[in-house]
């Protein structure tokens, strides 16, 4: 039965908020088992890189405060302010997520930073406590709140969108925010354009004010022992500038416990989106991890675990379950549709949800646009289905057998063989071929 496959029990022996660790010995030859480093016994993070598979990973991430650990491949949910939509911070735990995210300008409006630095911190305020929180440094906003935002070499300038006072958002002050937030991982502030401006020399200043700002960051940051800073890659679409990111990031190596790449997942040629996350994880050290922001789809997850990606996050899976879409192994299915009227499956045969366990596609259907409680669902599943699609890469890379699950993802998606270039493309590039 799907919800007792060998793979499932597998996952749960390794993961290891709920059940402790013991990962096994990769069973093929072509899964290479990595000797991991000596962690720094002042890192707030220990990373292991258990096996690799062509540029595919398998690793695992220890948060040293309360030894909590993840496995990558990981898709991280984004709670903006402190929760995910639809789910209480119990239902998380139960979907095995990993590390939750929070967003650094909204919880410095709403709750604010001294409701969360007297309740302990982000993970208490949530009572999320098994798992890891991860903040973004308020960079993203320079493209989302763009109208509202105002860019000089100091910082950023916000106007809110709740009350409309002003926020000066510097490297120093959202690193302050973030400390007083206390997330084991935070981001360094990053200059970000969107990846479908046609200003070069934007991207050029965006790029270099990049390298300046992660100097006044990692002087700013001062709990080094607890929480993991990571750089964020920017440069847009441009090689060069991606490579001048890059060689500057590193020269740093020695103040960043990980790497973010950042600037993409905004619109731009998908081609041109896996070329710059290949550069990036090619470039950057193998004994640290690398996070590819604001990625979310399935397929996108799939793609860049091939090219040695090991965290992702995005506000896809429930965002889209609140629109009546909720993800299946092929793709996705609309159930807000007439056709699912009658229709009495669940949502994904092999899922071992709760919703899909309890409720049929058709049950679903009747209370899509009338009950808040299918929105609920639906992002219950959809969570579900983003940490069982990372639990399934993790073990196949394990195996040796990454090559043959990335195929057959892939021709899930289109069975009839028209999958775009860009797709057939991202494969070649980690060393698949269809």
């Amino acid at each position: 039965a799907p919800r007792a496959s060998p793979s499932y029990r597998t996952w749960r022996l390794v993961l290891g908020v709920k059940y402790g660790y013991s990962c096994r010995v990769p069973s093929a030859p072509d899964a290479m088992p990595v000797a991991p480093d000596a962690p720094s016994p002042a890192s707030p993070i220990h990373f292991e890189v258990l096996a690799t598979d062509g540029r595919a990973r398998a690793t695992r991430l220890t948060f040293t405060a309360g030894d909590r650990k993840c496995l990558t491949p990981m898709f991280m949910p984004v709670g903006t302010q402190g929760s995910l939509k639809g789910l209480t911070s119990q239902q998380l735990v139960d979907l095995e997520c990993q590390v939750v995210l929070g967003n650094t300008y909204h919880l410095a409006n709403r709750p604010g930073t001294d409701v969360l630095e007297s309740q302990g911190g982000l993970a208490r305020f949530m009572n999320y406590k098994q798992g890891g929180t991860l903040t973004d440094s308020g960079g993203f906003q320079m493209v989302s709140l763009l109208d509202l935002a105002d860019i000089t070499e100091e910082g950023v300038m916000f106007q809110s969108p709740v009350d409309g006072k002003e926020m000066l958002l510097t490297p120093e002050k959202s690193m302050q925010i973030q400390n007083a937030i206390g997330a084991d991982v935070i981001m360094a502030l990053d200059d970000v354009v969107s990846s479908v401006s046609s200003d070069a020399a934007r991207f050029e200043q965006a790029t270099h004010r990049t390298l300046r700002w992660i100097d006044r960051c990692i002087e700013a940051h001062v709990n080094v022992k607890h929480q993991a800073l990571f750089g964020i890659v920017q440069g847009g679409l441009d090689s060069r500038l991606r490579s001048i990111c890059l060689e500057g990031l590193i020269k740093r190596d020695k103040d960043l416990p990980g790497y973010a790449i950042g600037g993409l997942a905004g619109g731009e040629e998908k081609a041109e989106f896996c070329k710059v996350v290949k550069q990036c994880c090619d470039a950057l050290p193998q004994n640290k991890p690398r996070y590819v922001m604001g990625v979310g789809y399935p397929l996108d997850l799939v793609l860049c675990t091939g090219l040695g990606a090991d965290m992702f996050d995005c506000v896809y899976p429930s965002r889209t379950a609140r629109f009546g879409t909720a993800l299946v192994d092929g793709g996705t299915i609309r159930l807000r549709t007439s056709e699912f009227k009658n229709d009495y499956r669940p949502i994904c045969d092999a899922c071992d949800c709760l919703v899909c366990k309890q409720y049929t596609r058709a049950a679903l259907h009747a209370t899509i646009t009338k009950e808040p409680q299918a929105a609920s669902l639906l992002t219950y599943h959809n969570i579900r289905h983003q940490m069982r699609l990372c639990q399934q890469m993790h073990e196949s890379i394990l195996d040796g057998g990454f090559g043959s699950f990335a195929r057959e993802y892939v021709r899930k998606q289109f069975p009839k063989k028209d999958e775009p270039a860009w797709v057939r493309a991202a494969l070649h590039m980690g060393g698949i071929d269809l």
